[in-house]
């Protein structure tokens, strides 16, 4: 008879301390059953399928946040987090079926040997992967691998006759999570972060130590589209902004004491007008610091309810090199606000509920948010109310305007069009961009969307059955498709904070924050005021 369910299950408690390991009769009933499939059912059982099954499935039942990780996923989940990953460098966009090079990683591996933007790897080790329907998972493993190790690419290049032949070591490459960081006015600073991830500090506090440096006295920090990560990192950005001794946040659970996470003295931006962007998509790490600023009544957050997720998860590592991220404990701003929204209906209406916020009309209309009572807090200086129970509410709500966007340019969108179309206008025109624009101040502010690029996008929509309006000159005029357009440009001639300082010109959210922060009676009426008026 097969004994392999028990074992695994002893090896599995012995990642936890002996005092966490508690082997009931419920927990024996669960190998019993598992080892009775094995050893006894009628067809042969995969076993790694019918473990990892289990898992999944008691892990469904707790939260929406616990989860399974398999062995080969392991380590493709940290790297965002990390910070790096080992490979060739490139950034990379599939269309039409073939690997486009948008960008190399300054002084990586492709590089160095002369891979170019607007490069086409047509063959990876002698194995062809364009026009062969081949995943883009398929391709990064083939183009990935440990430091050191080399692979042999062949690449089409416009202008050149032939395929041309690359050997390419692999090295680390680093994985950024601050976008952009510059001056949007001659005080006020701009931080874009994507991640919370163990590198996402540093890289902040450099671009604040910089932006300080050219006369920044006002800070606003963009975490829209934010999903979080590192609870540390979250903690260390937040030590920025509040005093010594301030809470930032803590943590609780049935098997987890409360821990508190308090503010240092080091702060280098203590001081100053502060505006917090936020929207749907931000989440987790994001909120615990949008959290801690609202509650300590340390800036103004504007954009649109956050994520709602405040649930901490700790890795538990298995035998075979699988992992569980399990849920230990929820986190708590400083107020004592659960931001968690409910997970009660099930995992399916939870996985909903952004769709659910749109339908019902919560990210167009403010009034279509309601907090109850009981969830009702006051933030520590200025007495304002908050709320918990479901995500961060802004102090300035600045609704989804969706009324700018057609259904045409979301169609393009979805399809890849746009990115497409830029990759093959770039093909022909990069080298006469180059000499045209030799500095990015001199693109922002000279360069037009030509007819050529808007060319190449109606006839990209049109192979791709994209219905477009009948008068094309739509097209032609739709500014929000125009800058989105010169964004991905400079993008690719450039790097993402060029992107973003071209499309953040047409960003609701920004202009609300930049309007309040480099106004400071109104910005001091929404943080002080509050107070004055509960006073009387």
């Amino acid at each position: 008879m097969k004994r392999f369910f028990l074992p695994c299950l002893l090896l599995i408690s012995s990642a936890l301390s002996a005092q966490q390991m508690r082997i009931t009769p419920q927990i024996y009933k669960l190998t019993e059953a598992a080892t009775a499939i094995a050893s006894l059912y009628v067809d042969t059982v995969k076993e790694d399928k019918l473990v990892g099954d289990a898992i999944e499935g008691m892990l469904h039942k707790l939260d929406p946040h616990s989860s399974y990780i398999p062995k080969e996923e392991v380590a493709k989940m940290n790297e965002p987090l990390e910070g790096n990953f080992e490979g060739i460098g490139v950034q990379f966009n599939m269309l039409e079926d073939t690997l486009y090079v948008i960008q190399t990683i300054a002084g990586g591996p492709s590089e160095k040997v002369g891979i170019l933007p607007g490069d086409r790897i047509v063959y990876v080790n002698d194995s062809l992967i364009a026009g062969v329907n081949m995943s883009t998972t398929d391709i990064m493993k083939r183009l990935r691998g440990k430091k050191g190790t080399s692979v042999n690419v062949k690449v089409v290049r416009r202008g050149t006759k032939g395929l041309i032949d690359f050997r390419i070591i692999r090295d680390k490459i680093p994985i950024y999570s601050l976008d952009a960081a510059y001056m949007l006015t001659d005080k006020t600073g701009y931080i874009k972060l994507n991640r919370f991830a163990a590198n996402t500090y540093k890289e902040f506090l450099e671009a604040l130590l910089k932006l300080k440096s050219q006369g920044m006295q006002y800070l606003i920090l963009d975490l829209k589209g934010n999903g979080g990560g590192y609870l540390n990192t979250a903690i260390d950005l937040a030590d920025e902004f509040l005093l010594k001794d301030q809470a930032i946040v803590y943590t609780e659970g049935v098997h987890q004491h409360r821990t508190v996470d308090v503010a240092t003295s080091r702060g280098f931006f203590e001081e100053g007008r502060l505006a917090v962007l936020i929207d749907e998509y931000s989440a987790s790490a994001s909120e615990i610091v949008t959290g801690a600023v609202q509650d300590w009544d340390r800036g103004v957050v504007v954009g649109r309810r956050s994520f709602g997720k405040g649930l901490v998860q700790r890795p538990v590592p298995l035998m075979d090199g699988s992992m569980i991220r399990l849920t230990v404990a929820r986190y708590y701003t400083p107020t004592g606000r659960c931001i968690q929204r409910p997970y009660d209906d099930g995992y399916e209406k939870y996985q909903h509920d952004l769709i659910d916020r749109y339908n019902r009309g919560e990210l167009q209309h403010k009034d279509s948010i309601v907090f109850p009572d009981s969830l009702r807090k006051e933030t520590l200086l200025f007495k304002r109310t908050v709320y918990g129970g479901g995500g961060i509410m802004p102090d300035i709500f600045v609704p989804l305007d969706t009324l700018r966007y057609t259904d045409y340019h979301r169609s393009m969108a979805n399809k890849g069009v746009i990115q497409k179309s830029v990759s093959n206008y770039f093909d022909i025109y990069r080298n006469e961009l180059n000499e045209k624009y030799p500095s990015f101040a001199e693109f922002k502010a000279k360069y037009e969307v030509p007819r050529q690029l808007l060319d190449i996008l109606v006839e990209n929509a049109k192979a791709d059955d994209v219905k477009l309006p009948e008068d094309l000159n739509e097209i032609f005029k739709n500014k929000i498709l125009l800058t989105q357009l010169k964004a991905i440009v400079a993008r690719d001639l450039w790097d993402m904070q060029e992107y973003y300082e071209i499309v953040n010109v047409d960003d609701d959210i920004l202009a609300e924050a930049l309007r309040i922060i480099e106004n400071g009676e109104l910005y001091d009426d929404l943080l002080i005021k509050p107070k004055m008026k509960n006073e009387k």
